[in-house]
């Protein structure tokens, strides 16, 4: 049965069997392993996904595909290898989510951030992630040597983001007007003792952003005090003219840190 995407749903699907085993092969899949995919599709990732030994846990939140992939692997289903959710993911509660497991998905691109913040933050994570997301975006969280955003370093908090292989419009049904690239996010784990030293992390790395054309320390005024900041400035050797995009991730940890 052929589906047409919904463009409401971000809907492009993977039609290159190239990039389908490159991203199975990227999830480094053992027999057994918990794996979570979000959004389906018409199920090519699936079936590469559980021929690669995975026991699978899909979101799908369209109701026509739903149907279809209940029926097109009902054998899975039935021997217990592949759950089926009829839900959209980001109404999933994160303690549906219990280690160890790996996200792997082509997921749709207007939601790539949400997935990243639910599952980098949740409190139990994932040990590895496979995306497809938009080229740019890749090129954007895994930018480096003056690079930085407030995207990259939200990843690189948690975990070390590689991109695998770039994916051409010409590899989905139907093309995106965009080219893509599948990343893998590996060695997750939380560096945070607690919540609240989450949420000040973010909170220093987002002032630290806010105007780009200021010095950093200037723009970590609006939460911190000056002679904090001069502190921690001396104290990790950086110097008055510092801006946000020049500190890798492990230096913003440190920072947020002596900024408490």
């Amino acid at each position: 049965m052929k589906f047409f995407a919904k463009k409401s749903l971000g809907q492009n699907f993977l039609a290159s069997p190239q990039a389908v085993s490159d991203i199975a092969r990227a999830a480094e899949i053992v027999a057994g392993e918990n794996i979570i995919e979000i959004g389906p599709g018409t199920g090519t990732l699936t079936e590469a996904l559980l021929k690669a030994g995975a026991s699978l846990i899909a979101y799908e939140k369209d109701d026509r595909l739903q149907e279809m992939l209940s029926q097109k692997f009902s054998k899975e289903i039935s021997d217990g290898k592949f759950s089926l959710v009829h839900k959209d993911i980001l109404e999933v509660n994160e303690n549906e989510f219990t280690a160890p497991y790996k996200v792997v998905a082509n997921i749709p691109y207007y939601i790539t951030g949400a997935i990243l913040r639910m599952f980098l933050e949740a409190k139990e994570k994932p040990s590895l992630m496979v995306l497809m997301v938009q080229k740019e975006v890749a090129d954007r969280i895994v930018a480096h040597d003056g690079k930085e955003s407030i995207l990259s370093i939200s990843v690189k908090a948690y975990g070390t983001p590689v991109i695998i292989r770039k994916v051409g419009k010409g590899s989905f049904r139907p093309a995106p007007t965009v080219d893509s690239a599948v990343i893998r996010i590996e060695n997750i784990k939380n560096l945070f003792t607690s919540r609240d030293e989450e949420k000040r992390f973010f909170e220093i790395v987002r002032a630290g952003f806010a105007q780009k054309r200021k010095k950093l320390s200037r723009n970590l005024e609006s939460v911190s005090t000056k002679d904090k900041i001069n502190d921690a400035f001396k104290a990790l050797n950086l110097g008055d003219n510092t801006r946000a995009e020049d500190l890798p991730a492990p230096i913003w940890i440190e920072l947020s840190k002596k900024l408490n």
